[in-house]
């Protein structure tokens, strides 16, 4: 995404020391964050989902373009540097290039979610707790819905 960082210089720069929190899961979208340098870790329901350390890795993203709140808490590891778009849909629909970025980045997470999935699939069979992985699959490859609604073990009928 090093591509990003030239198409995002125009941004404001933030310094965030280790333990800020540049977003917290259910609060209101609206910003969008490039990473310059540094370490963040991703959760999401207080689970670590991710750690981000590539130069020009977007944060906020998914809440830009779907308009809900942030579906993970983002926390500085180490000392980072960041580029903040206020307004990150309109960021999102400034220049044709940033928009084929995103895309091809979330792209890229989906090809890799649903590959890990038919691997699970591929390995353990139906085995007990992993018989629900053919209907997430399913799910993932049909979902044309434009707004995602998350599910979780707390949600007992999950749209997946």
């Amino acid at each position: 995404m090093t591509d990003m960082l030239a198409l995002s210089s125009h941004l404001p720069e933030l310094s965030l020391a280790p333990g800020a929190v540049l977003a917290r899961e259910g609060d209101s979208p609206g910003g969008l964050w490039v990473l310059v340098s540094g370490a963040l870790d991703i959760s999401k329901g207080g689970v670590h989902v991710n750690s981000v350390t590539g130069p020009g890795a977007l944060i906020g993203e998914i809440s830009a373009l779907l308009g809900t709140p942030y579906s993970a808490t983002v926390r500085a590891t180490a000392p980072c540097v960041v580029r903040h778009a206020v307004d990150g849909p309109a960021l999102l629909v400034s220049d044709p290039a940033i928009t084929r970025l995103v895309a091809v980045g979330l792209a890229e997470r989906l090809h890799a979610m649903t590959t890990y999935l038919a691997d699970l699939k591929h390995q353990y069979g139906d085995a007990p707790g992993l018989s629900m992985v053919s209907e997430v699959l399913n799910k993932l490859t049909q979902r044309q819905a434009p707004a995602a609604r998350p599910g979780s073990a707390r949600d007992p009928d999950p749209d997946y």
